[in-house]
């Protein structure tokens, strides 16, 4: 039996999907009624827990910035961020939304 070592060039991902890249505001989304309601009432919840964004946003495994912009409405994020969110913040995700007026 013959082995034959290939060796294949490493490529590495191209820039816009390096994770050190910026979250981008959502270009259909950012805005919207009910993501800046959500995004208010996780503020809201935020200052009443007395945490800060960053202390949020690590405690949720999300970066800071992108906590910030999803508190200004600008990130459509995922179904499991808004739960990671509002599990730190102790209150149901149905909790959030009613009280975000969704």
């Amino acid at each position: 039996m013959l082995f034959v070592w290939v060796s294949y060039p490493v490529v590495s991902c191209p820039a816009r999907l390096q994770h050190t890249d910026m979250a981008r505001p959502s270009p259909i989304h950012a805005g919207d009624p009910a993501l800046m309601g959500i995004g208010q009432a996780i503020r809201e919840l935020r200052a009443e827990a007395g945490l800060s964004q960053e202390a949020l946003a690590h405690e949720a495994g999300v970066d800071r910035s992108y906590m910030g912009g999803i508190e200004r409405g600008e990130h459509n994020m995922t179904i499991i961020n808004l739960l990671r969110i509002s599990r730190c913040l102790r209150i149901s995700v149905s909790e959030l939304l009613h009280r975000a007026g969704v």
